[in-house]
């Protein structure tokens, strides 16, 4: 549908640079891309296993290479985007994903942490998103990975909140701004699922580490299903990609009550934080 809406666009085997992609939903995402023949450059930070992603890129039937990448520096990024040009061809898909989680009770957690979770989730998104309204010019699209805490704000975990919080109106924002000259623009806020997030994240609390990861794991879909989830909603040109039905409900309830939906939140969390 994609496609056949916006010819300009990605054709039978776009052309997409993936940030965090060496492993967890960036690797799923690589790997669906490769499913439909997509040409993908893999990037993130240098010592990650880029190389394992192209080779599950290649085997699901894309074509792959890879380049060291930290999000925060614009210059990194810039060269990223001219090496997927010099590999395959001009940009169709950029995706947003490279992401940190800095959480904990908003008195433990220092200015440092919430430095590094701005850099990362919201700066490392803003440096690609740049790129791609100067580059792709009215053509392609952008998926910008934020997360269902950046619309449902639960508690301790406030700077990855505003930091996902930043990157869904930024999409919006960009939606309006490069959406009627063709560029389309999606954000996908999931809830938890199993990904290697928490391993690389700066926790105040171990408690709170615990329940996080028992969370993921209890997740109700894999990084796979999430992935299909987002591409699919780039294909149609959703906004808004939400996977998790409770995600949804959530969303909605929060729009129509939110006063309501603040009572809700702290009893769920108390429930989902017990132990």
């Amino acid at each position: 549908p994609w496609r056949r809406r916006r010819p300009e666009g990605p054709g039978p085997r776009p052309v997409a640079l993936v940030t965090g992609a060496a492993s967890g939903l960036g690797r799923a995402v690589a790997t669906a891309l490769g499913r439909r023949g997509g040409r993908v450059l893999v990037t993130d930070l240098p010592g990650t296993a880029m190389e394992a992603t192209c080779v599950a890129v290649r085997a699901a039937g894309g074509e792959a290479a890879f380049q060291p990448l930290d999000v925060t520096d614009p210059a990194e990024f810039e060269a990223a985007w001219l090496a997927a040009e010099e590999a395959f061809g001009p940009v169709d898909l950029v995706v947003n994903n490279a992401g940190i989680a800095v959480v904990g009770p908003m008195a433990q957690v220092s200015v440092q942490d919430w430095r590094a979770q701005m850099d990362v989730n919201l700066f490392g998104v803003v440096h690609g998103c740049r790129l791609a309204a100067q580059r792709m010019r009215g053509r392609g699209a952008i998926l910008n990975v934020a997360s269902g805490a950046g619309l449902l704000s639960p508690p301790k975990m406030a700077p990855y909140n505003v930091s996902k919080a930043a990157v869904v109106a930024l999409t919006e924002t960009l939606a309006a701004e490069l959406g009627p000259g063709g560029t389309t623009c999606t954000v996908l806020a999931p809830l938890f699922f199993q990904t290697n997030l928490i391993e690389t994240s700066r926790v105040t609390d171990e408690r709170l580490k615990r329940k996080a990861s028992q969370l993921m794991a209890e997740g109700k879909l894999s990084a796979d299903q999430v992935a299909e989830a987002a591409l699919k909603a780039v294909e149609r040109g959703d906004l808004y990609a939400l996977p998790m039905r409770d995600g949804r409900w959530y969303w909605r309830l929060k729009r129509l009550a939110p006063q309501g939906y603040v009572r809700v939140l702290d009893f769920v969390a108390r429930r989902k934080l017990k132990g």
